[in-house]
């Protein structure tokens, strides 16, 4: 990233979300900057077409932190953890160079400050994304997935948490440093005890990523809105540093700011950091 942001970069941070609404060739993926362009996107046509079936989907994490504002204690201290993984169903290339997947996240939260170190909550999301990459003019400019999927505690009685959702997911490439990423879902709520989620994990999200010319630093910010007025929204800022170019391993903090970061506990506030290590895919990052 240069040093001076120039007043047509700056504009183009402002508009980017605007954009991601607007292009049609609007995609999901991480920035992806290389000294050869052209070897880059070689590069990206053949890991969709040729790539190994089993992969990393979101980023897989593993952070301890605590809650901002408070003095920290055992009741708001802990471990969050996130498995996410993508398994390609199909040999062959299917129609409109399209791709179908088989989508795993799961994300933990391990009170390890308290007697016996119980788990608090884990939250299961598979999916199935049908997912077209887009490129122009022989550069790759991001990919779009339409996902069906479900999310649940695994839990029964007054603590079962559950939703459905079909969701439209994007993200385009806008410079060598900047991506843009959106999504949006239509909700189908089967949860008896979580009917008001939506006040709290949100109708849609966006954010944006920076990048470092050698993705050594990574920093990004994911804006969920809650239903409700325009000043509802969830915040999750993070940054990352990888350790070496030659490893996946990075160091990585994480901020959230906002509801709805577990399904037992949707409809409380949170404001914790976290910091720990991060493994990334190795093309892109989905959110």
């Amino acid at each position: 990233m240069t040093k001076t942001l120039t007043k047509r970069r700056l504009m183009w941070l402002i508009l980017s979300p605007l954009l991601m609404l607007c292009a049609p060739q609007v995609a999901k993926a991480q920035l992806l900057g290389a000294p050869n362009l052209e070897e880059l996107t070689d590069s990206i046509k053949n890991d969709f077409d040729y790539g190994p079936y089993f992969g990393l989907y979101k980023d897989n994490y593993f952070t301890v932190g605590t809650a901002i504002g408070q003095k920290p204690s055992s009741l708001n201290s802990d471990v969050k953890f996130q498995i996410s993984l993508s398994i390609r169903l199909t040999n062959a290339t299917l129609p409109w160079h399209t791709y179908l997947y088989l989508f795993y996240t799961q994300k933990t939260f391990w009170n390890v400050f308290q007697n016996s170190m119980p788990m608090r909550d884990m939250n299961f999301n598979p999916g199935i994304g049908w997912t077209k990459p887009f490129f122009s003019k022989d550069r790759y400019v991001g990919k779009m997935t339409l996902i069906l999927e479900h999310e649940s505690n695994g839990r029964d009685g007054d603590e079962s948490r559950s939703w459905n959702r079909i969701s439209l997911a994007g993200s385009a490439v806008v410079t060598d440093w900047l991506m843009v990423h959106a999504k949006y879902w239509i909700p189908i709520i089967d949860g008896m005890n979580n009917k008001d989620i939506l006040y709290y994990a949100g109708l849609f999200q966006w954010g944006l990523t920076l990048s470092t010319n050698n993705k050594r630093w990574q920093g990004g910010v994911t804006m969920v809105k809650r239903k409700g007025n325009f000043f509802n929204w969830n915040t999750i800022a993070e940054i990352s540093w990888r350790v070496s170019e030659k490893t996946n391993l990075n160091l990585f903090a994480q901020y959230y700011n906002g509801y709805g970061e577990n399904l037992l506990d949707y409809n409380q506030f949170h404001s914790r950091l976290r910091v720990g290590l991060v493994f990334k895919p190795r093309l892109f990052s989905d959110y």
